[in-house]
């Protein structure tokens, strides 16, 4: 087994201190501490905290292996719809909804904070955006879902409802917001 080099431990300590503490609440000694390296390892692989944080959004979009649910063609659009929240609400619900979406976490502490972060944050919500537009209008197309509204309108009221749904369920500590997303955004269509 290969081991990790310094900079992944690093990078993998941040993003979950950051899920777990928030962004402002966690230290670069925080950080490199969870790693097990020496602090000043952190500034030999980023420039800064903020500079770790943008790569980690951008990472974290990158990498969501969930995103292959909405990629099976196999699977009927609005059942892959289904099927990705139902599998993103499990994903929340193992923390017992304690850490929340990383990137809307993100994107409440720190959009007046750091521009760079915000900047990163707003494009992986356009991706991720992009990627359930393209569902829904393969939904709407087989007649599964209204095309009153735009593919990209339902897709990012879908999104923006879930991360509603998602900050709600962290506050309450409880699964219930999600089940209701589940009930009243895409039961009525599917």
């Amino acid at each position: 087994m290969k081991k990790q080099n310094v900079r992944d431990l690093i990078f993998e300590a941040g993003m979950n201190s950051f899920h777990g503490m928030g962004f402002n609440a966690c230290s670069v000694q925080d950080i490199t501490s969870a790693a097990g390296v020496p602090k000043g390892s952190f500034y030999n692989h980023f420039d800064s905290k903020e500079a770790l944080g943008a790569e980690i959004v951008d990472r974290y979009r990158e990498n969501s292996k969930l995103a292959v649910l909405l990629a099976d063609q196999s699977v009927a659009p609005g059942r892959r719809l289904q099927e990705y929240f139902t599998a993103l609400n499990q994903r929340y619900g193992k923390s017992q909804f304690a850490r929340g979406c990383l990137l809307g976490n993100f994107g409440m502490e720190l959009s007046d904070q750091s521009e760079l972060i915000r900047e990163h944050t707003a494009a992986a919500f356009a991706q991720w955006s992009s990627e359930l537009e393209s569902v829904v209008a393969e939904a709407q197309a087989a007649g599964e879902m209204p095309d009153e509204l735009s593919a990209a309108e339902l897709a990012s009221f879908l999104l923006n409802s879930w991360e509603g749904a998602v900050m709600r369920a962290k506050i309450d500590k409880s699964r219930t917001p999600l089940d209701i997303f589940m009930k009243f955004a895409l039961a009525p269509y599917l």
